[in-house]
């Protein structure tokens, strides 16, 4: 019972030792010259200042909308990896469903593309 299991571990395995050597390889021979402008921190394309406060400043919202673009996007191929496995045993009316599904996704990127959402001025 548990060899069904071996070839799963022996995956593990080879992808942990992958990493690992990975991992050690570039740490040894990537480069690694540090310098102030690589050290300092950047965030959302505002630079922290310490003697600032930005508590309270408002951020552009096309960050927000990317992100949920990002996520639309995601939620759409969590939905689309399954049924695309069990589409011969859905037939024609998860073909019409996954039809709405998609173009009511390709209507928020209409709608996101219209209003100028993914032009970065």
């Amino acid at each position: 019972m548990l060899a069904e299991y071996l070839p799963l571990v022996l995956l593990a395995a080879l992808a942990t030792a992958f990493v690992g050597v990975s991992l050690a390889v570039s740490a040894k021979l990537g480069p690694h010259q540090p310098n102030p402008a690589k050290e300092a921190p950047y965030e959302s394309g505002i630079i922290p200042d310490p003697t600032t406060d930005i508590r309270g400043t408002r951020f552009a919202v096309k960050f927000y909308l990317v992100a949920m673009l990002f996520i639309i996007f995601d939620v759409e191929a969590v939905f689309m990896y399954p049924w695309a496995t069990v589409l011969r045993d859905l037939g024609w009316y998860g073909l019409a469903v996954m039809g709405i599904f998609v173009a009511l996704l390709f209507e928020s990127y209409y709608y996101v593309l219209r209003k100028g959402g993914l032009e970065w001025d």
